[in-house]
């Protein structure tokens, strides 16, 4: 059987202290908004069983649905999407009697476009918080790009620089798997990643990877210039215990308010995570 309760490291409970005191800011502000409210909703599109095991503290705990359920004032609405069968399960028995959230079982990718980003026009004053918190490279660029020109809604991404480093950009170009080229394309929207990741060129001129950090801020650059979020956070590295970097957590937003809020948070937590 699988595992239906996924093991988290600490950076993982720094992601998740991150979203809730963002999403109880948001929502705050959504809230008591008149002339015109405002009718604002939380989607998690990698959503899991909605529990984690704490691999640190060795028990239970919430996972990001249930913080989000948790926050206050509470949103409007809330839509979790997952692919796995027996942790949607698992998730419905933890919202049950809730009218006002709403559980999808498929590929995100696909459920964003048609079940849920539909739901969310700016023009019908509908304001969205989005986490799209893959476990690799599990995400097209179609959904962030669609996201930013819809103008409505504020966005966590997570970056995966380690998957990306491990399975994509090798030393040896002939040993990776195309579908892990697939992947990469589908995610960062196009081949360009390939000069913006070899860019360092020898005394001999051959070519090598370029750091994490250049990597990860061409792709906050897209977020801005490609699919057009005003404003792109300055990405926060999330560190496993040997202080390597497993993801970038990115924020996008289309209002100035919102970065400043996350500026102010990602400074709270940025000695914790190494």
């Amino acid at each position: 059987m699988k595992l239906v309760f996924d093991q988290i490291g600490y950076w993982t409970e720094i992601k998740h202290a991150i979203i809730n005191d963002y999403a109880s800011a948001y929502s705050r502000i959504l809230s008591t908004r008149t002339n015109p409210s405002f009718h604002h909703v939380y989607i998690d599109a990698f959503a899991g069983s909605g529990t984690h095991f704490s691999k640190g503290k060795q028990e239970f705990v919430p996972g990001s649905p249930m913080i989000a359920l948790s926050v206050s004032p509470p949103f409007k609405e809330y839509y979790f999407i997952d692919t796995d069968s027996e942790k949607i399960s698992e998730l419905k028995k933890s919202v049950a009697g809730k009218p006002n959230v709403h559980i999808i079982e498929g590929d995100c990718n696909e459920k964003l476009l048609t079940d849920v980003f539909p739901n969310i026009k700016y023009e019908d004053f509908k304001r969205g918080l989005c986490l799209l918190d893959p476990y690799g490279l599990h995400l097209n660029w179609e959904v962030i790009k669609t996201a930013g020109r819809m103008k409505s809604i504020d966005m966590f991404i997570n970056f995966p620089v380690a998957d990306i480093n491990r399975n994509v950009l090798r030393r040896n170009p002939a040993t990776v798997d195309p579908t892990s080229i697939l992947r990469m394309n589908a995610f960062w929207g196009n081949e360009s990643w390939r000069d913006i990741s070899f860019n360092i060129i020898d005394m001999f001129g051959d070519k090598h990877k370029s750091d994490n950090e250049t990597i990860a801020s061409a792709f906050g650059d897209r977020l801005n210039k490609v699919a057009g979020f005003q404003y792109v956070s300055s990405p926060m590295p999330m560190r496993n215990s040997k202080n390597a970097v497993v993801y970038y957590l990115f924020f996008a937003s289309q209002q100035k308010v919102a970065d400043n809020i996350i500026i102010d948070i990602f400074d709270k937590y940025k000695d914790m995570t190494g």
